[in-house]
C-alpha cells in the first residue's frame, strides 16, 4: 500500500516540478568506513516512489555531464586527472594526487568520474530546464556538492555541480540567489563568485575549529562581489525555533535588496539532530521549513543534495522536502520499501530533535543577524546588468522540441518512457492504471486464463476453494538491476546500517580563503555561456510501476 499525503496548507500555488534521478547512483561506494553513502540517494528515491509522488511530478534520468561541460568551470588538467584514474591505476599518480587533494576525504573508488557525472549532469539539466520554463521547481539530491574547488577535491566533492547549474542558470537569468543550509560552510561555491555581483551566496553553517575553516562573518566579497557573499556563523546545538528565528529574517531581506530572479537552494541534511558528523539539532520539520519558506517566494527554484551522513535521516527529510516541493505534506507511517528495515524500530517519516543545550544564544544571534542585514543595506538595491543574445546550443534545439522522436514510435506499441514520466496526475483523478492498488483496488484477474472473469480480492480456485492475496503484493523490493559503472563492492545492499568509523576532518592546517588565494570566475559578467550540448532529457527504462523504485 502506498504511503499517504495531504496537500500542505495554505500552499495555493502548483508548481510544475522535475524530479532527476539516475538508478546507478546508489551503486557507487567510497570505500569501507567512509561515511559518504549514495545509497542514501536511492533510499530516499525509495520513498518518493512508495509514497507515490511520482504522480505530482515529472521524472527524468539526465544525461551525464562531459567532460567539456564541466570544464566549464574547473580546469582541463583536473578534469582530465578524475577521468582517468582509478584504484587499479592510483599508485601511477602519487604526484597528481597530492595535487589535486584526492586520497584521504576523497578516496579513489570505482566509477569515481561516472559518479561526478551524474550528479552535475543532474544540476546542469535542472538549470537548463528552469531557464527554459520548462518546470517551477528542479530537484536533484545527487548534487550539492559545494566543496570542490576549481582544480581540487575538498570535503568528499569531486565536481562542483552546484557552479555549473548556476552558470547555466546565468545564461537566462541577470542575478541568481545561492542559499546554504548544510552545516558546513559552501566555501567552493563562494569562492568561484566571490568577486561577481551576478550571484549572491548566503550560508547558514557551524563555524570555529570546524571543516572547512571558512565562511566568516566579516568574509562579504571582494571588488565588483563586495557585500555579495553573506555568511552566517553558528555555534552548536542550534534548535528549529533559533534556527527560523535568523533564517527567515535574513531571506526576506536578501530578496528585497537582491531580487534574484532565480534560486538555488542546496539541502545538506547533516545539519540535522543526531548526524554522524553534524553538530546542530534541527528537526526534519525544522530542516524542511527553509524549502517551504524559500518555495514561498514564487521563484524558478533549484533544490540539491548535500552533506549528510546519518542515511535514515537523509531520506526522510528530503523525501518530505519533496513532497512540499510537490505541494503535499507525507503521512507520518513509512510505506513498505526495499531499504523498510532502515527506519525502524518506530518506521515513522520524523528525525526529532534532542535534547542538546543549543550554545547559540538570543543576543549572539542578534548581533550576527544585525550585522548580515547592515551588509545587505549597503546593496543599495539590486545591480543592473548587460544582458546579451544566449548563444544557440545543441542541448536547446532538445528543449525546444521535447517530443521530436514521439512520431516514430509504433502506434501498437506501449508509449515511450520519457511520456510516461511526464505525466503529471490531476487532482482527482481514479484511473486504475494509475492509482491501482490503492484502497482495496486492486484488480487480481487471472491472465493466464484471459476467458475467464475477473477475481477479486479472494477468488474461488478451480476446487472450489478460496485463493487469498498477501499483504505485500504491489510493493516491489526490487535488488540490484541492469549497470552500475563499475560500482564498489556495497552495491544496492539493504543490510541494516552499522556504525561506520568517522572520517577526520583535519582543519588546523587548511588555509584560510584570502591566504591559499581566491580562484573566482573570470569573465562571468561579460560572456557566460555553458556548453550544454546535451542531445536529449531522458534515457528510456523500464516505465515506473504503483510503489515501484527505479
Amino acid at each position: 500500500m502506498a504511503g499517504e499525503w495531504t496537500p500542505v496548507e495554505g500552499d495555493t500555488q502548483r508548481k510544475r516540478v522535475c524530479y532527476f534521478f539516475d538508478s546507478d547512483i546508489g551503486g557507487f561506494h567510497y570505500g569501507p568506513g567512509h561515511p559518504m553513502k549514495p545509497t542514501r540517494i536511492r533510499m530516499c528515491h525509495s520513498l518518493v516512489m512508495n509514497y507515490g509522488l511520482y504522480k505530482k511530478m515529472e521524472i527524468f534520468r539526465a544525461k551525464p555531464a562531459t567532460k567539456r561541460e564541466m570544464t566549464q568551470f574547473h580546469s582541463d588538467e583536473y578534469v582530465d586527472f578524475l577521468s582517468r584514474i582509478t584504484p587499479s591505476n592510483m599508485n601511477q599518480y602519487i604526484k597528481e594526487q597530492h595535487k589535486y587533494n584526492v586520497g584521504d576525504d576523497c578516496p579513489v573508488f570505482d566509477g569515481l568520474f561516472d559518479y561526478c557525472s551524474i550528479s552535475a549532469g543532474g544540476s546542469m539539466e535542472g538549470a537548463a530546464r528552469l531557464s527554459r520554463d520548462k518546470c517551477d521547481i528542479a530537484i536533484n539530491w545527487a548534487g550539492g556538492l559545494h566543496h570542490a574547488k576549481k582544480s581540487e577535491a575538498s570535503g568528499f566533492c569531486y565536481v562542483n555541480d552546484i557552479v555549473l547549474g548556476i552558470l547555466e542558470l546565468l545564461r537566462y537569468h541577470s542575478r541568481v540567489l545561492y542559499i546554504d543550509v548544510d552545516v558546513h560552510h559552501g566555501d567552493g561555491v563562494e569562492e568561484a563568485f566571490y568577486t561577481t555581483d551576478r550571484v549572491m551566496t548566503v550560508s547558514f553553517h557551524k563555524y570555529g575549529e570546524y571543516f572547512p575553516g571558512t565562511g566568516e562573518l566579516r568574509d562579504i566579497g571582494i571588488g565588483k562581489g563586495k557585500h555579495y557573499a553573506l555568511n552566517f556563523p553558528l555555534r552548536d546545538g542550534i534548535s528549529d525555533e533559533n534556527y527560523k528565528s535568523v533564517f527567515e529574517p535574513v531571506i526576506r531581506q536578501v530578496m528585497e535588496y537582491y531580487d534574484p530572479s532565480a534560486i538555488v537552494l542546496q539541502c545538506g541534511t547533516d545539519s540535522l539532530s543526531g548526524d554522524k558528523l553534524g553538530c546542530l539539532n534541527l528537526s526534519m520539520r525544522g530542516h524542511a521549513n527553509c524549502v517551504k519558506f524559500v518555495k514561498s517566494f514564487n521563484k524558478p527554484l533549484l533544490l540539491l543534495g548535500g552533506g549528510g551522513y546519518t542515511m535514515r535521516n537523509v531520506s526522510r527529510a528530503w523525501a518530505y522536502e519533496t513532497g512540499l516541493a510537490a505541494g503535499v505534506e507525507l503521512g507520518r507511517d513509512i510505506p513498505v520499501n526495499e531499504y523498510y528495515e532502515y527506519f525502524g524500530p518506530d518506521y515513522e517519516l520524523d528525525v526529532k530533535a534532542s535534547n542538546t543545550e543549543d550554545m547559540n544564544t538570543p543576543e549572539y544571534l542578534e548581533r550576527v543577524k544585525n550585522i548580515v542585514l547592515d551588509n545587505l543595506r549597503r546593496l543599495k538595491g539590486p545591480p543592473s546588468v548587460q544582458m546579451t543574445d544566449i548563444p544557440k546550443l545543441p542541448m536547446d534545439d532538445a528543449m525546444d522540441d521535447m517530443n521530436q522522436d514521439e512520431d516514430l514510435i509504433p502506434p501498437n506499441e506501449r508509449r515511450h518512457r520519457r511520456l510516461l514520466d511526464s505525466r503529471v496526475q490531476a487532482d482527482g483523478e481514479f484511473s486504475d492504471s494509475d492509482d491501482e492498488g490503492e484502497g482495496g483496488r486492486r484488480d487480481h484477474s487471472n491472465y493466464r486464463e484471459r476467458g475467464s472473469q475477473s477475481r477479486s480480492h479472494s477468488s474461488e480456485t478451480e476446487d472450489g476453494g478460496m485463493r487469498k492475496f498477501g499483504i505485500g503484493v504491489g510493493i516491489l523490493t526490487s535488488g540490484p538491476s541492469g549497470s552500475t559503472h563499475g560500482a564498489g563492492p556495497s552495491g544496492h545492499t539493504t543490510f541494516p546500517q552499522t556504525a561506520s568509523a568517522l572520517i577526520s576532518m583535519d582543519v588546523d592546517d587548511i588555509p584560510s580563503a584570502t591566504e591559499r588565494g581566491v580562484t573566482p570566475l573570470e569573465g562571468i559578467m561579460d560572456d557566460v555561456s555553458p556548453d550544454r550540448d546535451k542531445e536529449e532529457t531522458a534515457t528510456d527504462e523500464k516505465p515506473l510501476t504503483d510503489g515501484e523504485a527505479s
